[in-house]
């Protein structure tokens, strides 16, 4: 970059090769490089790297990168769930329950859940939890029905995804309303067999949404595109382009 274009790397760019040694399961190289390059590492870069520790089950480096990452007091709600989920995973349950706590004094913050999904001229937005759209009762019953066959191919909710302190089965419910799976059944419903469902979700899809609409892109044999506010996920026949790293 510096001798063939004049181009002096970032903290942009080394966080890209970060999340490309990340992805590609080369931790050690990646830290090598976190501890040599000539910028502190922010949110994002931390992030990457713990994603990837996750991804490959590598628990030791994961708290190390979760320290450093819960240091900065991140300000992305996820970050917090990642972390939550990665102390929760190695035992640390006093770490587990500090970012959960800290999450919740970000919820006042954080932007309403809502998804739009475009077909033809027609587009329609929802909300999570949403229960007054007039096609409630027909969205209701076709989520109830893909639910059924998806813990018949073994789906169990993720219930970790829900933060607030209620019971397991209203965690579920919360769950079911998520404003992704609103729109996949409006589109399912609305749309000509066959056609792509795409849709635009204003927040980052949660990893249970993920896992569903990997289940229901094989169930229904449809193709579902959703841009979250990470990247664009294509579901098709039970997976998705990110390969679950996103």
């Amino acid at each position: 970059m510096v001798e063939g274009y004049g181009i002096h790397p970032s903290l942009q760019h080394y966080t890209c090769l970060l999340d490309l040694l990340g992805r590609s399961g080369h931790l050690e190289e990646a830290e090598s490089v976190i501890n040599l390059m000539p910028f502190k590492p922010d949110e994002p870069t931390w992030a990457a790297l713990l994603s990837a520790c996750k991804q490959y089950r590598n628990a030791k480096m994961a708290i190390k990168f979760a320290d450093h990452l819960f240091s900065l007091k991140p300000e992305e709600p996820s970050t917090y769930i990642l972390l939550s989920n990665t102390y929760a995973s190695s035992g640390l349950w006093e770490h587990a329950s500090k970012a959960r706590h800290l999450l919740e004094s970000l919820e006042v913050r954080k932007e309403p859940g809502y998804s739009y999904i475009y077909f033809g001229k027609e587009s329609q937005m929802f909300y999570a939890g949403e229960t007054s759209h007039p096609m409630k009762d027909k969205i209701f019953g076709l989520l109830n029905e893909l639910d059924v066959e998806m813990r018949r191919r073994g789906y169990v909710p993720d219930t970790s995804y829900i933060l607030h302190n209620t019971d397991h089965q209203e965690k579920e419910r919360q769950l079911f309303w998520h404003s992704e799976r609103l729109a996949v059944a409006y589109g399912l419903l609305k749309s000509v067999s066959g056609t792509v469902i795409r849709i635009v979700k204003n927040l980052r899809v949660c990893g249970d949404c993920h896992t569903v609409l990997k289940l229901i892109s094989d169930i229904v044999q449809r193709e579902i595109v959703v841009r979250d506010a990470k990247r664009y996920h294509h579901f098709k026949g039970g997976k998705c382009s990110c390969n679950d790293f996103w």
